[in-house]
């Protein structure tokens, strides 16, 4: 991995020619290369979280001063929460998942010595914009030498400090190994963005990892192909058959145990028979742990009557298309499953809704009609993660409608390409004319 203060173009041509050899590396090269990785991150430990404790000072003083989000500042510390050993982790969970590269996936005899194949391959350059989140050059090296890709780095100002000291590690790590160091860059230069985003002859994917404003600045500013989500808009579907014993812990989880990240809730529908049943013991658990409660004006009737003097503050429609990153939640009556698709597909950010409910048949219905990367049945939205897939690690969770959808592991890195082996055939001979031969089109065992 190399720093690199070169020109983006510069740096896009030397990722380019890096991408061409790792394609070509055998599955024990590239595998070396993480294990070499994660020694080296290991033996880096205690410089690394130093660099990333004095980001973290420089961070909590922006956002003392209004200069910086508070769930921005959480998603900085790599010492929290065993994050660190949650990334060194990743870098051998992504080794030791099977090889992506060169797979079959199509055999078909097309004539007699005319066989054609559908094989996996790499994307080719991909370009990560990231804010904050330093432990993301670990996850995308380790993704992007396993799945032969080349990648180019560009992280923001508030995690200068930790990008630096683990791509050093990386760096040399990769000395020693048959990846070229090219083929995984983090740009130094500052406010080379617009530039890097101008590149789409040489970059063939851009991976944003950051704000919502930071992922619409990039989908309306570049030609390349962008995968990513801009806002996480999380609901769960509280209905009237839910279980009473599990539901409140499910909802805890899913907003309070990391309330910054993209998967955590933010919208809980509660149909409007569960209002003085179900909701009530809900509410009063969120409250426990300091949820702000903004409810429609139903919600706000049956929570005052059953609890009055829990803290309720008025639902705006606002609050329905709001990712909060933080320790709120909206929360809207409706009369049905049907309602619930209807505002969840309406207001939602498709990344990940969820239906608790003791009715399967309104569950597959749910998970059928909901128009979400992740559509899940009695579980927290927090399950939405690669890690958490068995992916190794993830690139970041698309909401795309092509290509990738969901947590972006390893799969979601590959594109194919066809084979086609002959011995000296030519198209003009084949055709529905008299004297043209037929296609066989003969489908065959993947070899």
């Amino acid at each position: 991995m190399s720093l690199t203060n070169a020109s983006p173009l510069d740096a896009a041509k030397a990722a380019k020619s890096a991408s061409h050899v790792l394609a070509t590396l055998s599955t024990s090269a590239r595998n070396d290369a993480l294990t070499a990785i994660h020694a080296a991150l290991t033996a880096s430990r205690d410089e690394i979280l130093a660099a990333n404790a004095r980001d973290l000072e420089l961070a909590r003083q922006a956002a003392a001063d209004g200069k910086l989000s508070s769930s921005l500042v959480a998603r900085l510390d790599l010492g929290k929460k065993g994050k660190y050993d949650d990334m060194l982790k990743g870098i051998l969970d992504v080794r030791d998942l099977p090889d992506p590269v060169g797979k079959v996936t199509l055999r078909t005899k097309l004539d007699e010595g005319l066989e054609l194949e559908r094989v996996t391959c790499p994307i080719g350059v991909l370009l990560i914009i990231f804010e904050a989140r330093p432990e993301v050059i670990a996850n995308i090296a380790a993704l992007a030498i396993k799945s032969g890709n080349a990648a180019i780095l560009k992280g923001g100002k508030e995690s200068t400090e930790s990008f630096i000291a683990i791509s050093r590690a990386i760096s040399s790590a990769l000395e020693k190994t048959s990846v070229p160091n090219d083929a995984i860059q983090l740009v130094t230069t500052r406010d080379v963005i617009p530039e890097l985003l101008a590149l789409d002859r040489h970059i063939d994917l851009v991976i944003p990892r950051g704000s919502s404003d930071l992922v619409r600045y990039i989908k309306t500013t570049t030609r390349i192909p962008v995968l990513g989500h801009a806002d996480g808009l999380c609901a769960i579907y509280l209905e009237q058959s839910a279980d009473p014993a599990t539901a409140p812990d499910i909802i805890v989880d899913a907003k309070t145990s990391y309330p910054a990240a993209c998967n955590a809730l933010e919208t809980l529908l509660v149909q409007d028979t569960a209002l003085t049943t179900l909701l009530p013991p809900v509410a009063s658990a969120l409250a426990a742990k300091g949820v702000e409660l903004r409810c429609d004006e139903k919600s706000k009737a049956a929570l005052a009557s059953a609890l009055p003097d829990l803290k309720i503050v008025d639902a705006t429609e606002e609050d329905y298309y709001t990712e909060f990153l933080s320790l709120t939640l909206a929360i809207k009556t409706v009369s049905s499953l049907d309602e619930a698709i209807t505002h969840i597909n309406t207001h939602g950010s498709h990344h990940t809704d969820a239906i608790l409910t003791s009715d399967k048949a309104q569950a597959e219905q749910f998970m059928s009609a909901v128009d979400s990367s992740g559509v899940y049945w009695n579980a927290s939205t927090r399950f939405a993660d690669g890690t958490r897939y068995g992916f190794g690690t993830e690139v970041g969770i698309s909401t795309n409608k092509i290509h990738s959808r969901g947590p972006v592991g390893l799969e979601g890195l590959m594109i194919y390409k066809y084979k086609l082996r002959g011995q000296g055939h030519v198209s003009a001979v084949y055709g529905e004319g008299e004297g043209k031969k037929r296609y066989l089109h003969q489908p065959l065992p993947l070899e």
